[in-house]
């Protein structure tokens, strides 16, 4: 049962959900889950706020970035340089988007090897450490309803809807129809075309991965899902008030 990947994400993420669910009144495991995604968020809350600040300005600079590209369409070289200097003009790091979703899969796969065994298995009971007691029995029932331990179809829909919201509002926007035709504005394109895909995409997989899953693992994605696009609200209002 051990390795690297346990040790430093499964054994912690065990033991945290442990700790809050016997020191929590009415020991509900769903609302240790949340309460642990939301300390994971905070903790998170530095890198990923920087990468949704990239994802919005990037939405801004879009005609900019047209105007670059057509000003250079005939010299990548001079484009490229251009396009270089204007992301470091506006501290913006286009690489930055994937970040959330890297730093978030391994803690959506320690959580599943945390769920998809009996959080009081006697193994995974070793795993605990010294100040975190033992629990005799584990509810895995959320508020009276869901059974975490097992799948549930209307969690994965809502981790899906809001898995669609939060792509939605970092939808890269199709250049206007009389620049849509242009050199400098094709790859925009390409990219809002891709994006767009990815705005269906990524909530029907959310969806269909969800419901073979065990439905602690979609509480803790939908509710990381709703976090995420409160503070990427909170990043388009701070950028909206400053230009």
């Amino acid at each position: 049962m051990g390795g690297i990947f346990f040790t430093l994400l499964t054994q912690p993420m065990y033991n945290a959900l442990i700790w809050l669910y016997s020191v929590l009144p009415g020991n509900d495991l769903g609302v240790a889950i949340i309460l642990l995604t939301v300390i994971i968020k905070l903790i998170l809350w530095p890198f990923t706020g920087q990468s949704l600040k990239s994802q919005t300005a990037m939405q801004q600079l879009q005609p900019k970035i047209e105007e670059v590209k057509e000003k250079y369409k005939n010299d990548k070289e001079g484009q490229a340089k251009a396009m270089m200097a204007l992301y470091k003009e506006e501290k913006v790091n286009p690489f930055s988007s994937c970040l959330p979703l890297l730093v978030q899969l391994p803690i959506l796969l320690a959580l599943y090897n945390v769920l998809r065994r009996s959080v009081t298995d006697p193994e995974m009971l070793q795993a605990l450490y010294g100040f975190v007691p033992a629990p005799e029995a584990i509810h895995t029932v959320f508020i009276g309803l869901v059974d975490l331990a097992t799948r549930s179809i209307p969690l994965a829909v809502l981790a899906g809807v809001v898995q669609y919201a939060q792509v939605k509002m970092i939808q890269v926007k199709t250049p206007a129809k009389g620049l849509a035709k242009k050199e400098g504005a094709r790859d925009e394109a390409m990219m809002a075309s891709m994006t767009k895909s990815m705005t269906y995409m990524m909530p029907i997989l959310t969806v269909v991965f969800g419901m073979t899953l065990p439905s602690g693992v979609m509480l803790y994605w939908l509710v990381s899902g709703l976090v995420s696009v409160l503070q990427q609200w909170l990043v388009m209002r701070r950028r909206a008030a400053t230009v």
